[in-house]
């Protein structure tokens, strides 16, 4: 990525939409005298349902009623091609280096067939089996065979981490084409009916009543559900159909160590992987770690035989040297076969020859989460180590979810006890210092940052618990990355991860005790809440906000916080409570310090009650009018006949904290 380059179009304008300004010169025989101009914050503009979100990193989002200039029309279908970008973009990509070896799914035939039958008499499946048992897999081949099954074809989702909600979405942003557009709840209902596809979810974690709401909400589609067997069952109602993968025979498992290593197991490998099958109960994953075991096992005898040969090295150790318990980097190493209660943990093994560069990969994995590639050599201090991954897949000790890898199943708890994970908070503090300022850097789009959403959370997940105060002038590691990464899911529409960034920022605000950051976190909490209707939740969140600002005297925060809050009462139809009321005391001096567009689209409802209280005297001068929700949040000039002293909104008791 070169910092000089300012990225997509978007993240080089102004927030109002016009080109930003060009920098001043500066005198080259006295650059210290000269102001520094600070990098432009990315602003994105959104339309989420009836609102227009403008994505503000700075000083918090600012929400309004969308114009209807601004509001999109009916999204159309993608076509065909697209939908085929969108799901080579849904599968994982390539590991880097060699090409690997396509693995054959041995015994599952019977099952492929079951399955694309009752898609095709539009029914859905749920696939059920546990960890390691080649659902994924299995997946991959049926919906090649359903790709012209239904008008809209085959769309891959992911239901690791995801609600019925969050499938909706994806389902809607998949098959329309709709950029920085989340409709609410009743469009996108209408919008998501319409659509006939085979759709394939593999990691589903939720059932019950949620599935129901799933498959209620697209009658037309045909749904293919992958998912281990603690997740809750569909219900009765749901007509779903049940189909469970089992273990292989032990034959069949046989057959998968032979064609990872290529040759005939002899007797003693014959009988090791005899027990293997009955401690692992068949599940072929463990046959494949099994067959990389043996693999690496001949290529180390491999090359011990040349040295025997042709006396290579011959001379680098005396005779007489007792050979060491570690062989070091460079010399053969024998790999035993595992003895009873061992033999289905490959990954608790010391890595061989061949596989001591993925070891710096395997520590970096917090919570089962494998960053991509592109960002390993990065984190492990290594230009090679984007190829560790490649031979960690061909040793099936990391497995697809979605469009990224993740640890396979059993290998993490190996690994801790291996020694694993004796320094993973010094890690994951490298790890979030390393995606906060990739998150921030103008070439990095929203969708990329996306992405790499599993692998944020789980570093600010081990990070925020030991979030210290930092020395002055600095800021936490935790609260930078939280800062940068939640404007990005929000422009990303990826907004479960922006809430739950949200969360992990204000708690690691919290514990650093930096309160602009925190009063940040709540206004965008605030925001989010609005936006999906929670109202309740959306003014507590902003009040809170508002009075944090108000005390550090954060004018340009605390008039974004109040036209959210003007809003929310506007939606609620209730009278402005003492916030608006602080708005509204602000002086024509405060108001030309700060200058601040007013909200487009904010209007004052009729049935909005009027507070009791005592009549106006006719002798005395007329009434002022009462500022409605949208005069609040203006900030209106204050009467000329009115007694009352104006005072700036930093100094009002209401704005401080409750």
């Amino acid at each position: 990525m070169d910092p000089t380059h300012r990225g997509p179009e978007e993240y080089g304008r102004e927030a109002d939409g016009h080109a930003a300004r060009p920098r001043p010169s500066r005198d080259p025989l006295t650059p210290d005298f000269g102001q520094h101009t600070p990098a432009l914050a990315r602003t994105v503009r959104l339309v989420a349902g009836e609102h227009l979100l403008t994505v503000n990193p700075v000083d918090g989002s600012e929400i309004e009623l969308s114009p209807p200039t601004e509001r999109p029309g009916r999204p159309a279908k993608r076509t065909p091609e697209d939908r085929a970008e969108a799901d080579h973009a849904a599968r994982p990509p390539a590991p880097a280096g060699p090409a690997q070896p396509e693995q054959v799914l041995l015994g599952r035939q019977e099952e492929r067939e079951q399955l694309v039958r009752l898609l095709a008499r539009g029914r859905s499946v749920r696939l059920t089996g546990p960890a390691g048992a080649g659902r994924t897999s299995l997946l991959d081949l049926v919906a090649e065979d359903c790709e012209d099954l239904a008008p809209d074809g085959v769309v891959r989702l992911t239901g690791h981490r995801r609600t019925a909600a969050d499938l909706l979405h994806d389902l809607f942003h998949i098959v329309y084409d709709a950029p920085r557009y989340r409709p609410d709840d009743e469009e996108l209902l209408a919008l998501v009916r319409e659509v006939g596809a085979v759709v394939v979810v593999d990691d589903l974690e939720f059932g019950g009543a949620d599935l129901d709401r799933l498959l209620d909400a697209t009658p037309e589609c045909a749904f293919l559900l992958g998912a281990t067997p603690d997740v809750p069952p569909p219900t009765a109602e749901s007509a779903v159909a049940e189909v469970a993968l089992s273990g292989l025979d032990r034959a069949g498992g046989v057959e998968v160590i032979e064609r990872a290593i290529g040759r005939v197991l002899t007797e003693e490998e014959a009988n090791w992987a005899g027990d293997l099958w009955f401690e692992s109960e068949g599940l072929p994953l463990r046959f494949v770690q099994a067959g990389a075991l043996l693999r690496q096992r001949d290529h180390l005898r491999a090359e011990t035989a040349a040295v025997d040969e042709f006396g290579v090295f011959e001379d680098a150790r005396p005779f007489t040297a007792p050979a060491p318990a570690d062989p070091p980097a460079g010399e053969p190493e024998e790999i035993a076969l595992l003895g009873r209660g061992r033999r289905a943990r490959p990954a608790a093994r010391r890595p061989p020859q061949r596989l001591r560069p993925c070891r710096p990969a395997l520590r970096r994995r917090p919570r089962r989460e494998v960053p991509h590639q592109a960002h390993l050599p990065a984190l492990v201090g290594d230009t090679h180590a984007d190829a560790a991954l490649g031979e960690l897949a061909s040793c099936g000790l990391v497995s697809p979810v979605g469009a990224r890898y993740r640890l396979a199943a059993g290998v993490q708890a190996q690994l801790e006890a291996a020694g694993y994970a004796d320094d993973v908070a010094t890690r994951a503090r490298t790890a979030a210092q390393h995606y906060a300022w990739w998150a921030g850097h103008p070439s990095v789009t929203p969708a990329r940052v996306c992405a790499e959403a599993d692998a944020v959370l789980a570093a600010l997940a081990v990070t925020v618990p030991e979030t210290e105060r930092p020395a002055e002038g600095e800021q936490a590691t935790s609260v930078e990355l939280a800062r940068t990464a939640a404007p990005a899911f929000a422009a990303g529409l990826h907004w479960s991860a922006w809430e739950a960034t949200l969360h992990e920022g204000a708690e690691a605000s919290r514990l650093a005790g930096e309160s602009a950051d925190r009063a940040y976190f709540h206004h965008e909490l605030g925001v989010l809440a609005l936006c999906t209707g929670q109202l309740d939740r959306a003014r507590s969140e902003l009040e809170a906000s508002i009075g944090l600002r108000g005390s550090l005297a954060d004018k340009r925060g605390t008039t974004a916080g109040r036209r959210a809050l003007a809003l929310v009462a506007d939606r609620s139809g209730d009278v402005p409570g003492p916030a608006l009321a602080a708005a509204a005391e602000e002086t024509p001096a405060s108001r030309h310090e700060e200058p601040a567009s007013p909200p487009r689209g904010i209007t004052a409802r009729s049935r909005r009650r009027r507070p009791p209280g005592p009549p106006p005297s006719p002798a005395g001068p007329p009434p002022r009018p009462r500022p409605t929700a949208a005069g609040a949040a203006c900030a209106a000039w204050p009467s000329a006949t009115s007694s009352r002293p104006a005072r700036a909104p930093c100094s009002s008791p209401s704005s401080a904290p409750s």
